[in-house]
């Protein structure tokens, strides 16, 4: 019997545009990926805190340009750590269609003018534009020696690593630090130092 539940959002990279690029996890024997037809993908633009689900139409199309967002991303992300020169076609046009509509206005409070922010519609382009932003921030922010792949040896999860030692090791103790702690104990447990004459 085939699962027809939607695969989970995992958000554990501290960063939204690694979070995006996340959203499409696991190994090739297993692959997951979230944003799986254009109400996934509003899902999980909701669940990421972009956007409030329930007040959005959802445009046709949304699934296909997130997918494609993140493939590039994918490829922006390795391009940047390497140093290589790169293309974004795809963040490109979102950042210029997507963009916001920015206005001065006078508060309704007395507290004096303000700049407010809005989306510019609901497209496909506008919904997706705060993922090209958080990825263009990330890439130009000049931190990616931060950026990690999860130790586990099946987990493809990318992260950021603020902790102040710099030293995390996985994208999560939930997910695959403990059950690796847990691995290793049982491989000392069956192969104590010394066993078979080693060292």
């Amino acid at each position: 019997m085939i699962d027809s539940a939607p695969s989970p959002a995992l958000f554990v990279a501290n960063d939204l545009a690694l979070d995006f690029i996340n959203s499409a996890y696991g190994p090739s024997t297993a692959p997951v990926d979230v944003l799986q037809g254009d109400q996934a993908a509003i899902d999980w633009l909701a669940a990421a805190g972009v956007l409030d689900a329930g007040a959005v139409p959802i445009p046709n199309g949304v699934a296909a340009l997130a997918a494609a967002l993140r493939d590039e991303a994918r490829e922006l992300l390795a391009a940047a750590r390497a140093g290589r020169p790169f293309q974004a076609p795809v963040v490109n046009k979102l950042l210029e269609a997507g963009r916001p509509i920015v206005q001065l206005q006078s508060s309704t409070d007395g507290a004096g003018p303000c700049v407010v922010e809005r989306r510019r519609d609901d497209s496909a382009e506008s919904l997706l534009e705060p993922i090209a932003v958080a990825l263009s921030r990330l890439l130009a922010g000049g931190d990616l020696q931060h950026v990690r792949e999860c130790e586990a040896h099946d987990c493809t999860l990318l992260f950021h690593d603020t902790t102040k030692s710099r030293k995390r090791r996985w994208c999560s103790m939930a997910l695959c630090g403990n059950r690796m702690k847990v691995a290793a104990f049982r491989s000392r447990k069956l192969n104590p130092p010394g066993f078979g004459g080693g060292q």
